[in-house]
Order: structure tokens, then C-alpha cells, then sequence
């Protein structure tokens, strides 16, 4: 009995089928994930990897929930990098710059988890769903939510500026990740993009923390 059905009949199939997945996307994206090929890399057939996963978007579902979580852990690393001294204030600045950083470390390199996490239409609830949290028991965008808030907490980010925060502050880094991968900078070296990276966090931060004068 080869080990792949040694692993079906102790009910890990849908475990090993997840991680072939997540292998195939990693190499060629979203687009690589495809049902049969994750059968036949653990060695079982179609019927038995029904039982699992109803469909090929099935996988792809839980394979972007998981590239998510792994960027969310690239993510937590990055703000784990940042240096406690200091005062509160700008502890959350850095804070909040870090989740960039850790986005656009995890779109150059892990370009196909990338693109798989972050480019596969989704209902947006998913992307605080726990399937999609990394070590730390946050998603990415769970964490580029905290960091608002304790900049909100702190002082930095004006009460007015922090509704759809996120939305913003995550706009502004995935673009610069897919101009990199796929658009006019992709031929730029991962030097490059490393100089623009805490240059474009520090612009998204003084940019929300800007306090606009009172409407006449």
C-alpha cells in the first residue's frame, strides 16, 4: 500500500490534497491549482478526492485561506522585527509600517502564494476567517487592523481617518507588489523594490495621519 492511501485511510486525504495544492500554487499561482493534478500527486483518484473537495474551487477556497495565513505569519514576523523602545506612539507608527513591509516581503518572495492569497476573488469576510490566520491567530488583515487601531490609540491616526483605513493602507501596497510581479517594474531588481518599500509605508502612514482642517 503506497504511503498516499496509508494517509487517505487514516483521514488525512483532505490534509495531503491541501498541501499538493498549496505546492501547485506556490510554483504557478492560482491558476496551477487544479483538483486532479492534487490527486495525482498523493496518489488517489478523482471519486476519493470528492469526498473532500466537491469541486476544483473548493480547493482553491481553502488553498487561498492557507496562502493567507502564511503571509499573515511573514506579516507578524515583520512587526515582531520592530524595536519595543520608545514611546508609544511611534512603537505603533513602526508598528503599522511593518505590516507593509511584511506584505510586499511575502508578494516578492513568495510570488505564486502571493498571488494566490491576494488576487483570487473573495468574499472580503473570508479574509478574517480563522482558516486564514497564521501562527500568531490573526489574518493579515486582522493584523493591519490592529496596528490602525493601536495608531488610533496613540494618538496618530485622527478618529475621522480611521474608518476604511484598511482599505487604503492595503490598496497602496498591493500595488506596488502586482506593479512589481507583473506590471512596468517587474523588471526592476528586488533591491529596487526593497529601497521603494519603507519609503511607500512611510508615505501611507503620514498620509493617514494627516489631520485635515474642520469642513467650512
Amino acid at each position: 500500500m503506497s504511503v498516499a492511501r496509508e494517509t487517505y485511510h487514516h483521514g488525512d486525504l483532505r490534509r495531503a490534497l491541501l498541501e499538493a495544492g498549496l505546492d501547485l500554487a506556490r510554483a504557478g499561482g492560482p491558476d496551477a491549482v487544479v483538483l486532479r493534478e492534487a490527486t495525482r500527486r498523493v496518489g488517489v483518484s478523482a471519486n476519493a478526492a470528492y469526498r473532500h473537495f466537491a469541486d476544483r474551487d473548493a480547493l482553491l477556497a481553502d488553498v487561498v485561506s492557507r496562502a493567507q495565513a502564511e503571509a499573515a505569519d511573514v506579516i507578524a514576523e515583520a512587526i515582531g522585527e520592530v524595536d519595543g523602545a520608545g514611546d508609544p506612539a511611534s512603537r505603533s507608527r513602526a508598528r503599522f509600517r511593518a505590516v507593509g513591509v511584511g506584505y510586499l516581503r511575502f508578494a516578492l518572495t513568495e510570488p505564486g502564494l502571493f498571488r494566490t492569497a491576494f488576487a483570487v476573488p473573495t468574499d472580503l469576510s473570508r479574509s478574517a476567517s480563522p482558516d486564514a490566520a497564521g501562527g500568531c491567530g490573526r489574518t493579515p488583515f486582522q493584523l493591519l487592523s490592529d496596528q490602525l487601531d493601536e495608531m488610533l490609540a496613540t494618538g496618530v491616526l485622527p478618529a475621522a481617518e480611521r474608518p476604511g483605513a484598511e482599505l487604503l493602507a492595503w490598496s497602496a501596497v498591493h500595488g506596488l507588489a502586482m506593479l512589481a510581479l507583473e506590471g512596468p517594474l517587474r523588471d526592476l531588481p528586488r533591491t529596487a523594490i526593497d529601497a521603494l518599500t519603507p519609503r511607500l509605508v512611510r508615505m501611507v502612514d503620514l498620509g493617514l495621519g494627516v489631520v485635515r482642517p474642520p469642513s467650512a
